[in-house]
């Protein structure tokens, strides 16, 4: 059975997406500007014209190397999945060859969603591009749909920069983004791990993080983990950071208490577990300080200390303590 991909009549909608590519037969490019030079100089590969769109087996398409989307929405894929169905796959994935096998370059929410729909076949474009071309292509259309996340978004900036030796300005004029754009972006990947989750799911915004980026790293997670747990809105988050300054600039520097008998490694990774869940919960700091016996032979007393930043905030930890009649 021969690999060669079937081709007819270009679908709808692509038009808009790329000049200088493929058309319907018997239409004229559409006026647009051009997302990008990887893109403007894309050449659909043979046979069948520069403007054929071919029908590849679904079960013959891999996902390219150079894809920057890496979370999909299920109920979402879903929804595509049943108008696909209903409909077809109105707009052709990009995709490049390589033997056997095809690339996908860009489309890979419909690829995904064509194979939920239980598809054979699906409409593609084939380029022959190289993998930065490749990668540029795949960004811009994702950054066109608006289907990337805030982090998936920066590190597509970030890889286009190691990969082809570009400045940011290069980057933001091949992607059609003002310079500012791309630098905030690439910020974001200063962020911690669990902070760049956050800001995946969307449960933290550009405008949050923009905030924690202007604030002491080791304060970051636990605004953040309190940003999340309370729903709190950007303006909420600069009051905390400015509250949290106030009082950090009325505390004494004391140099904690040393006392004999140094934890082993095991209970020191344990206590620290129990520290973070506990920051966790409540928002704010926890130092605990294990009870051991000294070198003199007495015991010292362990501790739990919960830090607050004014008495709004004391008021939300005794509530979260189930000691909110005491507030």
């Amino acid at each position: 059975m021969s690999t060669q991909p079937k081709h007819r009549g270009l679908g709808r909608g692509l038009d808009a997406l790329i000049k200088g590519g493929a058309t319907r037969p018997g239409t004229q490019p559409a006026k647009t500007a051009a997302p990008a030079a990887a893109a403007a100089h894309a050449k659909p590969a043979a046979p069948g014209g520069k403007n054929a769109v071919h029908l590849v087996p679904v079960h013959k398409i891999q996902k390219g190397p150079w894809q920057p989307r890496r979370h999909f929405a299920e109920e979402a894929l879903k929804e595509l999945a049943d108008s696909i169905r209903e409909k077809g796959v109105l707009e052709p994935v990009w995709l490049r060859q390589a033997g056997e096998i095809f690339h996908l370059i860009a489309g890979e929410r419909r690829f995904r969603a064509a194979q939920v729909a239980g598809l054979a076949e699906i409409p593609a474009l084939l380029h022959e591009v190289s993998d930065l071309e490749a990668r540029e292509m795949s960004l811009i259309e994702n950054l066109q749909r608006a289907d990337l996340d805030l982090i998936e978004e920066a590190e597509g900036y970030r890889d286009l920069m190691r990969e082809a030796g570009l400045t940011q300005e290069e980057v933001s004029k091949r992607i059609g983004k003002a310079r500012a754009t791309v630098a905030n972006a690439l910020r974001l990947l200063d962020l911690s791990e669990a902070i760049k989750r956050a800001l995946s799911a969307g449960t933290l915004s550009a405008g949050h993080a923009k905030v924690l980026l202007g604030v002491d790293p080791n304060d970051r997670d636990l605004l953040a983990a309190r940003t999340v747990t309370q729903g709190l809105s950007v303006r909420a988050l600069e009051k905390l950071v400015a509250g949290l300054g106030r009082a950090k600039g009325g505390q004494k520097k004391t140099e904690p208490k040393k006392a004999g008998g140094a934890l082993d490694e095991k209970s020191a990774k344990q206590l620290k577990f129990l520290a973070d869940r506990m920051q966790q919960e409540l928002g704010t700091k926890v130092l605990l300080s294990p009870a051991r016996q000294l070198a003199d032979g007495k015991r010292e007393m362990g501790r739990i200390v919960i830090e607050f930043f004014d008495n709004e905030d004391l008021s939300r930890l005794l509530e979260t303590l189930n000691l909110g009649d005491l507030a």
